[in-house]
């Protein structure tokens, strides 16, 4: 079996799906034999996508823009889809995943993952390329599409439901927790936050700065606290700018900085284990997740959690996070009071995080998707030889 998956996403600052994208293959490589998974593009492919990646940056920043930048998007995904198409007919692979929504056209069986339905069902949170493309593309890529991969039960049947999907055609298979992100002695942490220049103690939000994320409804419950309180614990917003962002951008600018809001930025992967073991709280507000990172990775540190009801985040998170509408801004607002002053209830939602993150993996994600490439190619999972991951 020789599988091609487009690591793409991978190139510079990795969201969501590029964490997604570089742990499955890398855990896919350590369970199959040498040549199985391939990666592409090439190298030139790559030194391309970077730059461009680097101009989306510029375009997505408040106030950024780049000229025709539309046109160069569209003109770019037009030769990769044919160069992509060329390729996998000369280099003899059996299957294709595509781990970012849209498959690229092939004469491959085709395996994609479609993370949620947030650009179909909630166009008004994306940026107008985005939107473009889903709708140019979208129903054909679906079509071409043999299986789906789902990263939640909760996203499997939004497919089923909302796209006529096949039970049989959909598979969940949840993400996994990076390596690293587990709980830390204090004063490690409070050694690296020193070096970072973090204050000792704060509350976190960790993900990128989009209309999606509810962070306008964060802040203002955030800053009706108690002046005391948000000086001892300062919100820190850790990512960078996303699409459609002005509203956030001008509540930080106008209310929340006043008020104790910091915007960090992105932060290297490296730093992510200080962060969530620093937090007071991972604090996250989203109206809709497919599965929701940041909420697991926060329980894998022991850390505790408070997160929204909406979409994935009560299956992943809900048995050791404290639940909140994300629309009840007065809830918020208790909950970060509550969890800052009552070190009792702090405690309770740390007691079981590390249990409540165990299950997911991306070794176990990485052993899932094989077993799908199997399936579509009609082989038994014993016909592969045996994966060296840790059962």
């Amino acid at each position: 079996m020789r599988v091609v998956v487009n690591e793409l996403a991978t190139l510079g600052r990795r969201t969501g799906v590029g964490h997604y994208t570089a742990e499955l293959v890398r855990c896919l490589r350590r369970l199959t034999p040498p040549a199985t998974i391939t990666g592409f593009p090439d190298p030139i492919i790559r030194r391309v996508r970077q730059a461009w990646s680097w101009l989306r940056r510029r375009r997505a920043a408040p106030g950024g823009g780049v000229p025709g930048g539309g046109v160069l998007h569209n003109h770019g995904r037009s030769v990769l889809r044919h160069y992509f198409r060329a390729l996998t007919r000369l280099r003899g692979f059996d299957l294709y995943h595509e781990p970012n929504f849209l498959p690229l056209p092939c004469d491959l069986p085709t395996v994609a993952t479609l993370h949620d339905l947030s650009v179909l069902l909630h166009p008004e949170w994306h940026p107008i390329d985005r939107v473009a493309a889903y709708e140019r593309d979208f129903r054909d890529g679906l079509a071409r599409t043999t299986h789906v991969i789902t990263v939640s039960e909760f996203a499997r049947q939004e497919m089923i439901r909302i796209l006529g999907l096949r039970p049989d055609q959909v598979t969940r298979v949840y993400n996994g927790v990076r390596p690293g992100l587990c709980p830390l002695p204090p004063a490690e942490t409070a050694a690296g936050l020193r070096r970072l220049g973090l204050p000792p103690e704060y509350l976190l939000y960790l993900g990128t700065l989009e209309p999606r994320k509810n962070l306008v409804v964060l802040m203002r419950a955030y800053c009706g606290l108690p002046e005391a309180l948000r000086r001892r614990f300062p919100l820190l917003l850790v990512g960078g700018w996303g699409w459609r962002a002005e509203g956030v951008a001008d509540y930080l600018e106008s209310v929340g900085r006043a008020h104790g809001v910091r915007h960090v930025g992105y932060v290297a992967d490296e730093h992510l284990p200080l962060l969530y073991n620093g937090a007071r709280a991972l604090a996250f507000p989203s109206l809709y997740e497919g599965f929701g990172l940041p909420p697991v990775e926060m329980l894998a540190c022991g850390g505790a959690v408070l997160a929204s009801t909406a979409g994935a985040v009560a299956e992943t998170a809900g048995g050791a996070g404290h639940l909140i509408d994300p629309q009840d801004e007065d809830g918020w607002r208790e909950a970060l009071r509550r969890v800052c002053t009552s070190e009792e209830w702090w405690q309770s939602l740390r007691r079981n995080a590390v249990t409540a993150a165990r299950p997911f993996t991306w070794e176990r994600s990485a052993a899932d998707t094989l077993a799908v490439y199997c399936d579509v190619l009609g082989l038994s999972a014993a016909a592969e030889p045996p994966g060296r991951l840790a059962a």
